[in-house]
């Protein structure tokens, strides 16, 4: 059928046009510069970005459980100056739980709170337990070598230790970082695209070896938009 897109369903859009899409997406360009470039409406290229986000999504929770070492921590995203308590407790940020498998993927789950309940959930539904959990000294993950775990080594960063040896949580530390910086250039992410955002994230971090605009390209053919 002429014009047919295989990558996007019911769209009237070419499929050249809808690759360029794509193309300019990879390069991390905002919405509002695609819309210049292809020429399509900012509310049409905001509907396929997230539409896009959705199904990153979609394929981060989909992934199998971490295993090996497995590095865990939690970050507070918001506004940058925020009145109150700082740290992990800060009023009005978006409290986000990760692991990160040394040498492998990052899963980033957003949580109420920075709880012993609330991480140990996170971690045993998605490291499997005869991993070697790498944490700070935060007393929520208290307990996890009770609850199954090989291993459990810790740094003190209350007491200036960032690094012991081959303990450490520098992996999942960078990509915090990462994630902000990506995140900064939105100037505000809506709290209700802010999860399709983080696993955006998430996603590119995961296929950084991999050719991004290839990966998109076929996770598409095999299930359209």
């Amino acid at each position: 059928m002429k014009g047919k897109n295989k990558y996007f369903r019911r769209s009237h859009i070419s499929e050249a046009k809808f690759r360029a899409i794509i193309r300019y997406f990879v390069h991390d360009l905002p919405a509002s510069k695609i819309a210049d470039l292809s020429d399509i409406s900012r509310p049409t290229i905001n509907k396929i970005l997230l539409k896009l986000r959705i199904r990153m999504a979609q394929v981060c929770e989909d992934s199998s459980p971490l295993s090996g070492e497995i590095e865990v921590d939690e970050s507070y995203f918001g506004a940058r100056r925020v009145r109150g308590k700082r740290g992990r407790g800060a009023s009005g940020k978006t409290i986000v739980f990760g692991l990160l498998e040394r040498q492998g993927k990052v899963y980033t789950e957003i949580v109420p709170d920075a709880s012993k309940k609330q991480l140990q959930a996170a971690i045993r539904g998605k490291a499997s337990l005869d991993s070697i959990i790498h944490s700070d000294g935060w007393r929520g993950y208290n307990g996890l070598v009770d609850v199954g775990y090989e291993k459990h080594l810790r740094v003190h960063h209350g007491k200036n230790e960032f690094a012991r040896g081959n303990c450490h949580i520098n992996g999942i530390e960078s990509f915090w970082s990462y994630a902000k910086r990506r995140l900064a250039k939105f100037n505000g992410v809506p709290k209700e695209t802010f999860y399709f955002h983080l696993k955006e994230c998430e996603f590119r971090f995961n296929h950084r070896e991999e050719n991004l605009y290839d990966r998109i390209l076929t996770l598409l053919r095999e299930n359209q938009l």
